[in-house]
């Protein structure tokens, strides 16, 4: 810091000075409150893409880790996934949003999700300062997985059995930050493709999480052309038969809430486009996404 800018007393340096100032001071007890606490978050959407918000999301989940809060980072990678199945010469097949994947296509999705996309997200908060570990579901049993319902059509996508905490606490009781590709394996040692949303659902629920943060392309729930701040089960439930929460929206209110019933203490939806979005949700009195909450009552911010 250049400390003769500290003797500029004009008032334009003092207004930025001072909103600084407040906003550091209003992130304080909220740094109290978690030390120590886990948040797992879910990294997907355009925080992946573009090169400015890859920095901003680092830079977040570094100064988390910094002060004190363990932080668990799930990924998605399906574009990453379908470029290089091109490249092989391999078709992407999706039936209602989900890729099919046969014997080809999950030597692609291990390969780039566990590999490129994976190393990628180390590499970069290592840049920021920050310590983070590549780990597979793969790895000492980290996901268990089941052949989803509909494994006919979908061929080797999985659903979650069982999540092995242990791993992930080794790392995070080391001041690391896992970073896990959602691929899991059966008792047979079939390997399977996991969504990442359901990946972080259930090792949040596992960790009992302080919150399961998703990092996505939506700013939030949005109901009569505005952003909730906080939605609650019953709210949803209204929002959902009056038609205001529809399409796909609705699977992804509906999945918070079942977290939220496995014992994780908060779900955040935020806006991945937005700078710093995971520190102004967290850090901030007003936030910049949608919490839910299981009862109206529970509604401060954090």
């Amino acid at each position: 810091m250049d400390h003769q800018a500290c003797n500029d007393t004009t008032p334009a340096r003092k207004a930025p000075q001072a909103a600084i100032g407040q906003v550091l001071i209003e992130a304080l007890p909220y740094i109290r409150k978690f030390e120590g606490k886990t948040f797992v978050i879910k990294y997907g959407g355009s925080a992946m893409k573009d090169e400015c918000l890859k920095n901003s999301f680092a830079q977040n989940v570094t100064l988390l880790r910094k002060v004190g809060i363990n932080v668990v980072l799930v990924h998605g990678g399906g574009d990453a996934i379908t470029k290089t199945a091109e490249k092989m010469g391999i078709k992407s097949t999706f039936v209602h949003g989900k890729r099919v994947t046969d014997s080809d296509m999950i030597t692609i999705v291990q390969m780039t999700l566990a590999g490129k996309v994976n190393q990628d997200i180390v590499r970069l908060i290592s840049e920021h300062g920050g310590k983070a570990v590549g780990v597979s579901g793969l790895d000492a049993d980290t996901i268990q997985a089941l052949p989803c319902h509909n494994a006919e059509t979908l061929g080797l996508v999985g659903e979650v059995a069982a999540i092995n905490t242990a791993y992930i606490d080794l790392l995070c009781n080391a001041g690391l930050i896992p970073v896990i590709a959602p691929i899991g394996f059966d008792d047979e040692g079939h390997v399977y493709n996991i969504n990442a949303d359901d990946a972080a659902s259930s090792i949040a629920i596992a960790l009992k999480a302080e919150k399961l943060i998703y990092v996505s392309d939506v700013a939030g729930i949005q109901a009569h052309d505005a952003i909730l701040r906080t939605i609650s089960k019953t709210q949803a439930a209204d929002f959902i038969e009056q038609h205001v929460i529809t399409g796909g929206m609705i699977p992804k209110v509906i999945s918070a809430f079942q977290t939220l019933d496995g014992g994780v203490g908060k779900i955040h939806l935020i806006d991945g486009k937005c700078i710093h979005s995971i520190l102004l949700e967290i850090f901030t009195h007003e936030g910049v996404g949608t919490q839910f909450i299981a009862e109206q009552g529970n509604d401060d911010n954090q």
